[in-house]
């Protein structure tokens, strides 16, 4: 089955320049995209929820919404 979703412009460039081929569909590229969060580690498989806050936490990382360890200790007198 084949369905349509709504990008903006920019979105749709974005993706595009994310391409390894001109003739790589755009699904095939989410899917390299969604293969990028791990679907567990030695301890066994991450559940759906534990992937998204995964994904949430390294976009964080990424966006410079994170504090330091060290300094919230300080700031907790710990």
């Amino acid at each position: 089955m084949i369905t349509t979703i709504q990008l903006s412009s920019s979105t749709r460039q974005k993706l595009a320049a994310l391409k390894t081929t001109p003739r790589e569909t755009y699904d095939e590229l989410l899917n390299r995209l969604i293969a990028l969060v791990p679907e567990g580690d030695d301890e066994g498989v991450y559940t759906d929820s534990f992937r998204i806050g995964f994904l949430g936490a390294r976009l964080d990382i990424r966006a410079s919404r994170v504090t330091d360890h060290d300094l919230v200790k300080k700031r907790l007198g710990l």
